[in-house]
C-alpha cells in the first residue's frame, strides 16, 4: 500500500476515534443528567411552569352594637377563556350558543362575542377576558352557559375570585369603620375598627396551584384548592354608629377651625365600659383630615392638667390635704430649686382652697400640694397612684395600646423636681383612653372598668369569644373621696371661676377637667412651643351615663390653644347631641342649646342625607364634609378645592344625576 494511502487511512482512524470519544462523552452526560441531576432539572422546570398561589380569605362581617352591618366582604368574579384546551369540534358546536347566552347577561351582540371567541381560538389565547366583577348569581349563571358547562379543561372556563369590602351604610359609616391595606412590600396600614379588629376579621389564607400560560399570566390547575381558605370571624362591636358620627363631625369642625395637626374623641358608657364612639383624625399635607392612626389607644403623651384629678384623689386618700385646705399661690409663680412653676393667670389667684385650686387649675397650688406633702416619702405618692392602676396598660383585646409612663423614685429621669412636675401632668404619660378610664371610674363611683370595643366574635351563629364587663378595680378610692371630687368636677363647669365655665348651660349638666399641655418646652425659643388641648369628663353630672375625652394636638396658637377653648366645645357638642337622642331626652330641656351653628349644621346634614335625589341638590352653604358625604353616597366622584363651606359647585342644581360622573366643589 502506498505511503500516501497509509497516511490517509491513519487520519480516518484518528477522526473515527475522535467521533467515538465525543459520542461516549455525550452519552455519559445524558446518563449523568438523567440519573444524577434529573430530579433537579425536573423540579426547576416545574417551578417555571407551575406555582403555588395564595388565596385570600373573605374578611368577616363587622357589626355595630345594634346589629347594623358596618362592613362585609362580597365576592367578585372574573371570567376568562382558555381557547387551547377546547377541542375544535366542541368549539364549533358551542361558539354561537355561548355567544347568544353572553348577550342575555352582558349585552352587546352575538356577533361581537363570536368574533372575540374565534379570535381567541385562532390566536391560541389561553387567557381571554370575558367579564369582570360579576356577583355570585351572575357567576353561577355563566358556569351553566354552553361550552363553559363542560368545565375548566373541556370548556376552557377560567374563574378568578376576589373579595371586595363594602359598607352598607355608605361613606359616613365607611370613614368610621376604617380599613386594612397591604402595600407591595407587605406593609399593613390599619385604620379605624377594621384595623383594630383585624386579628379576628382577617381569616386564614388558602393555597392553590396555577400554571404559567404566558408572561405574567397564570391559570388555576384542577378544580380543588391545596389548602382551603378560612374566612374571618364576624365581629360585633360596641360602637353606636349615630354617636360615632356625632363625635366625628364635632371633632372635624374643631380641627378645621384651629388648623390642628390631629385629634381624638372617645365616648364610653359609664356603667359598662362599652366604647360607643372612637374617632381619630389626622391632617394630611393637603390640609384635609382622615382616620390616619389610632391616637386614642396608641398615642401616649403627657396629659397636663387632666392628671390633676389623679393627684387630687391621691392627696385626699393619703390625708395630705382636705378639699378645704388653703394654699397660697404666691402671685402665680413658685420657685422650686432652679425651676419656676407658673399659673396661666398673671398675678396668680392668691390664697385658694384645694377645691378652688382644682377648679381654676392652679399649677402652683398642685405643685406645692404634692411636693410638700410627699417630699419626705415620694414612694408613698407613687405607690398610691399605682394602687389605682395608673401605671398599667388596660389590656385591650386590640393591638397597639400605648404604655403608660409613671416613674418611681430612683428610676432614670427622677429628680427633685419630679413631684412638682407630676403634680400638674408632666413627667408622666398616658393614652387618651387610659385617662378616660380613670375619669369614668370617678363617674362610676370608684369602680374602674376595662374599656370595651368588642361585644362578641362569632363564626356564623357560633360564639367564638364573648366580651363581658370586666372590673379592673372595684374601688380606686374611698366613697368619701369619690363624692368630693365628683362635686369639684361639676364645679369646674358650673362655677364662674371654673376653667370649663364657658361650657356651662343651666339646662344641661356636665362635669370634667380642662387640660393644656405644653410640648417642645425644652426649647428656649417660645415660637417653637406647641400645645395639646384636652377635656375629660362625663355627662350628665348627676347619675352619669357617658364619659368622654377630647384631645387635640398642635392647634394653631394664633387661633387658640387652651383646653377649654379648643377641646371643650367638642365635648359639649357631643354631650348635647348624644344625651338629647338618648331615652332620657324627656327629662332634660336642651332647646336653648340647639341654637348653635354647629347644631344647625348637624341637623341640616341629616335632613339632606336622608333625602332621595334624582337631581343634583343645592350644596351652597353646606359644610364641605357634609356635601362630600351626600354626593359620594349618590355615587358621584367629588373634587374639593379649599376648606370650609361650599361656595360654588361645578354642576348646577337640578341637573339629572344620571348625567353626572364628577363634580367640583369650591370651599371657603
Amino acid at each position: 500500500m502506498p505511503a500516501t494511502d497509509k497516511s490517509i487511512l491513519k487520519r480516518l482512524y484518528f477522526v473515527a476515534g475522535g467521533l467515538v470519544l465525543f459520542a461516549a462523552a455525550v452519552l455519559f452526560k445524558l446518563v449523568s443528567i438523567q440519573v444524577v441531576d434529573g430530579q433537579k432539572y425536573i423540579a426547576l422546570a416545574e417551578t417555571r411552569t407551575t406555582k403555588l398561589f395564595t388565596i385570600e380569605p373573605n374578611r368577616g362581617n363587622l357589626y355595630s352594637d345594634d346589629g347594623s352591618l358596618l362592613a362585609t366582604s362580597v365576592s367578585k368574579y372574573t371570567i376568562r377563556f382558555d381557547a387551547v384546551t377546547v377541542s375544535d369540534e366542541d368549539f364549533r358546536e358551542n361558539v354561537k350558543p355561548l355567544s347568544d347566552a353572553l348577550v342575555k347577561l352582558f349585552g352587546k351582540t352575538s356577533s361581537h362575542y363570536q368574533q372575540m371567541l374565534r379570535k381567541a381560538k385562532q390566536n391560541k389565547n389561553r387567557y381571554a377576558l370575558i367579564a369582570r366583577n360579576l356577583d355570585y348569581s351572575d357567576y353561577m349563571a355563566v358556569k351553566d352557559f354552553p361550552l363553559f358547562n363542560k368545565g375548566a379543561f373541556k370548556g376552557g372556563l377560567i374563574i378568578e375570585q376576589k373579595s371586595k369590602r363594602e359598607h352598607p351604610l355608605g361613606k359616613i359609616a365607611e370613614r368610621s369603620v376604617g380599613y386594612e391595606r397591604v402595600d407591595e412590600n407587605g406593609y399593613r396600614t390599619r385604620v379605624g375598627m377594621e384595623g383594630a379588629f383585624s386579628e379576628y376579621l382577617s381569616g386564614v389564607a388558602g393555597k392553590r396551584w396555577k400554571q404559567k400560560i404566558a408572561k405574567n399570566q397564570w391559570k388555576p390547575t384542577g378544580t380543588d384548592n391545596i389548602i382551603e381558605p378560612k374566612d374571618g370571624y364576624d365581629v360585633y362591636s360596641t360602637i353606636d354608629i349615630n354617636i360615632q358620627d356625632i363625635a366625628h363631625h364635632a371633632l372635624l369642625g374643631q380641627l378645621e377651625k384651629y388648623k390642628a395637626d390631629h385629634g381624638t374623641v372617645i365616648v364610653m358608657e359609664t356603667k359598662t365600659g362599652e366604647v360607643k364612639a372612637i374617632s381619630n383624625l389626622g391632617q394630611t399635607k393637603e390640609g384635609k383630615y382622615y382616620e390616619r392612626l389610632n391616637y386614642a389607644i396608641g398615642e401616649s403623651h403627657e396629659p397636663g392638667s387632666t392628671f390633676k384629678l389623679m393627684n387630687l384623689v391621691a392627696a385626699l386618700e393619703d390625708k395630705v390635704v382636705d378639699t378645704s385646705t388653703v394654699i397660697d399661690t404666691e402671685k402665680g409663680s413658685w420657685k422650686i430649686y432652679r425651676h419656676r412653676v407658673r399659673d396661666t393667670k398673671r398675678g396668680g389667684h392668691g390664697e385658694l382652697s384645694i377645691a378652688e385650686a382644682f377648679e381654676v387649675s392652679s399649677n402652683v397650688a398642685f405643685a406645692k400640694m404634692i411636693h410638700n406633702g410627699y417630699k419626705d416619702d415620694p414612694e408613698k405618692y407613687v405607690n398610691r397612684l399605682m394602687s389605682m392602676g395608673i401605671h398599667k396598660e388596660l389590656g385591650l383585646p386590640v393591638k397597639g395600646e400605648g404604655t403608660p409612663v409613671l416613674r418611681y423614685p430612683g428610676d432614670k429621669g427622677w429628680s427633685g423636681l419630679s413631684l412638682a412636675q407630676m403634680a400638674y401632668g408632666y413627667e408622666v404619660s398616658l393614652t387618651p383612653l387610659q385617662t378616660l378610664a380613670f375619669y369614668n371610674a370617678i363617674a362610676n363611683n370608684g369602680e374602674l372598668i376595662k374599656p370595651r370595643l368588642l361585644k362578641e366574635v362569632k363564626e356564623w351563629n357560633k360564639t367564638i369569644e364573648k366580651f363581658d364587663k370586666e372590673v379592673l378595680n372595684p374601688a380606686i378610692c374611698s366613697q368619701e373621696t369619690v363624692r368630693k371630687v365628683q362635686q369639684i368636677l361639676k364645679n369646674v363647669v358650673e362655677k364662674e371661676h371654673g376653667t370649663g365655665h364657658g361650657m356651662y348651660s343651666s339646662n344641661f349638666s356636665m362635669a370634667g377637667k380642662t387640660g393644656t399641655t405644653q410640648t417642645n418646652y425644652v426649647s428656649k425659643d417660645k415660637d417653637k412651643y406647641e400645645y395639646i388641648s384636652s377635656f375629660a369628663g362625663y355627662f350628665p353630672a348627676d347619675n352619669p351615663k357617658y364619659s368622654c375625652i377630647v384631645v387635640i394636638h398642635k392647634p394653631d396658637k394664633s387661633v387658640g390653644y387652651y383646653g377649654a377653648d379648643v377641646s371643650g366645645p367638642v365635648f359639649k357638642s357631643v354631650a348635647q347631641k348624644v344625651y338629647a337622642t338618648s331615652p332620657l331626652i324627656d327629662e332634660v330641656n336642651v332647646e336653648e342649646e340647639f341654637n348653635t351653628d354647629l347644631d344647625k349644621a348637624y341637623q341640616s346634614y341629616f335632613a339632606n342625607a336622608q333625602k332621595e335625589y334624582n337631581e343634583i341638590p343645592n350644596l351652597k352653604g353646606m359644610s364641605g364634609m357634609d356635601a362630600v358625604s351626600i354626593l359620594e353616597n349618590l355615587g358621584i366622584k367629588v373634587e374639593v378645592i379649599g376648606n370650609g363651606r361650599v361656595r360654588h359647585q361645578s354642576i348646577s342644581q337640578g341637573t339629572d344625576i344620571k348625567k353626572v360622573k364628577k363634580i367640583v366643589l369650591q370651599l371657603s
